[in-house]
């Protein structure tokens, strides 16, 4: 996909929850914990400035992930923009990555499968789980749905950090590999949007 989208494109992802707090080396369950990870207080506090910052966007269409914190934030947002909650599309291809084997577990014990070849998780997925090629391919149908079916259209997609940043890759026309700097990707920070 090149930069010639029909559409403008505002990526956000969910808010802050107990994964970037207490449980921050604990890779999510798949597709949620159970019960449902939610957010916690500073998390809706970014969903609400994110809805303030999308106020005179004129959103026309909110595209989300079905796991509870991104329907949670999408929620917030809708209600800041005066946009009906029952018109928020979600589709599980925009879930998180499926870390298989390693959900609910300690993240280094997830990395450690991949030894020091961060390079190794587009091409070979977790057992049970996904590669990031695959997810970028997900993300890319998400897209190339949205740009069949709309045109001009000020569209939100809220989702996870790692699907995010493949699916900005796709849309600016850059391989992820080559988004890596120094063993490390750029992804956007709970309640981070970006304009694309």
């Amino acid at each position: 996909m090149n930069k010639d989208l029909k559409n403008k494109y505002f990526l956000l992802r969910h808010g802050k929850n107990i994964h970037q707090t207490e449980k921050k080396d604990i890779v999510y369950g798949y597709p949620d914990d159970t019960p449902p990870c939610v957010l916690i207080e500073d998390g809706i506090e970014e969903a609400q400035k994110a809805g303030e910052a999308l106020k005179d966007k004129n959103i026309d269409v909110i595209f989300c992930s079905d796991v509870y914190r991104t329907k949670q934030t999408a929620g917030i947002v809708a209600d800041v923009i005066s946009f009906d909650k029952n018109k928020i599309i979600y589709d599980e291809r925009l879930r998180d990555i499926n870390w298989g084997i390693f959900s609910g577990k300690n993240k280094k014990e997830a990395w450690d499968f991949y030894g020091n070849d961060m390079l190794r998780k587009f091409e070979e997925p977790v057992p049970e789980g996904e590669s990031w090629n695959h997810c970028q391919e997900r993300m890319a149908a998400v897209l190339n749905d949205l740009e069949d079916k709309f045109e001009n259209k000020n569209i939100l997609i809220v989702s996870h950090g790692d699907p995010l940043w493949l699916l900005e890759c796709t849309m600016r026309g850059i391989a992820p590999k080559d988004s890596i700097i120094d063993n490390e990707r750029e992804i956007l920070t709970t309640g981070e949007i970006r304009e694309i």
